[in-house]
């Protein structure tokens, strides 16, 4: 696991900045040293879209989340010092360019990452309030119109794009390609009845899959929709899943960490 002690320093000007970056290895581009620091506080977690999306109040504590998705040089570094086996798709080549989100991650796989940077994935709803930014209900990261110029869609590239492409595409929080590139696994398990019964709290309602476990305890939610997928998927509200042990080539994932240091009082 890499060491959090350089995270560490500089989070009093992470409060002022909202963001942070993290020195880590030499090779890695800048654009993947980034996190962006969510404060602590309420939204709206829903949409009138689909039956299981009700909306619905959400506090969450603050957390840092990567400003980009993890892409394939960062991947690689975490193959080399962890011995880690390359994803799917690792000689492909429309995905394996070294600032392309790396795909093909089983969620075990991105949560071994995760943890290796001494982070985790995001719960579903610190996902969906990074993407809908301070405003807090737009439909797209952006606004309430899609766009094709803020984000790779619908085959209309054809393969995914650049960690940071899409800069007219960026949330509330400045955060890239919340909506397209690549689908992203988050911590939780996928229930379509979930937001019935966490109306009053912050649905941090991981869990583990054992395999004694029906398989709907293995359905993981992904968000965000990918370089494939349709206009509605990429909606800031919309749930779907993928099986935790599959690993496809439009699904990747970014990480988050708790708020250092944190105590009781608003950030």
């Amino acid at each position: 696991m890499r060491s959090q002690t350089v995270l560490q320093v500089g989070l009093g000007a992470a409060l002022m900045a909202g963001a942070i970056s993290v020195a880590t290895a030499a090779d890695m581009p800048s654009s993947d040293k980034d996190m962006v620091m969510i404060p602590k506080g309420e939204f709206t977690m829903g949409s009138n879209e689909h039956s299981d999306e009700t909306k619905h109040q959400v506090v969450l504590d603050a957390y840092l989340i990567d400003k980009f998705e993890a892409s394939n040089t960062r991947y690689k570094e975490f193959m080399k010092a962890s011995g880690h086996p390359a994803p799917a798709y690792w000689d492909d080549p429309r995905l394996i360019k070294a600032d392309q989100p790396v795909v093909g991650v089983s969620w075990t796989d991105a949560s071994a990452f995760c943890k290796w940077e001494g982070k985790r994935l995001p719960t579903e709803a610190e996902w969906e309030r990074a993407a809908k930014g301070p405003q807090g209900d737009n439909h797209y990261p952006w606004g309430h119109t899609l766009d094709p110029k803020k984000a790779n869609y619908g085959q209309n590239v054809g393969r995914t794009t650049p960690v940071d492409s899409y800069p007219e595409g960026v949330s509330g929080y400045g955060l890239y390609n919340m909506a397209g590139n690549v689908s992203e696994w988050t911590s939780n398990a996928f229930d379509e009845s979930a937001y019935n019964f966490t109306h009053d709290v912050s649905t941090d309602y991981t869990y583990n899959a054992q395999e004694s476990d029906p398989p709907s305890m293995k359905r993981k939610v992904i968000r965000g929709g990918s370089w494939k997928d349709v206009m509605w998927q990429l909606q800031n509200g919309t749930r779907t899943y993928e099986y935790q042990d599959t690993a496809k080539c439009y699904v990747g994932f970014r990480c988050v960490m708790s708020f250092l240091g944190r105590d009781k009082a608003d950030y």
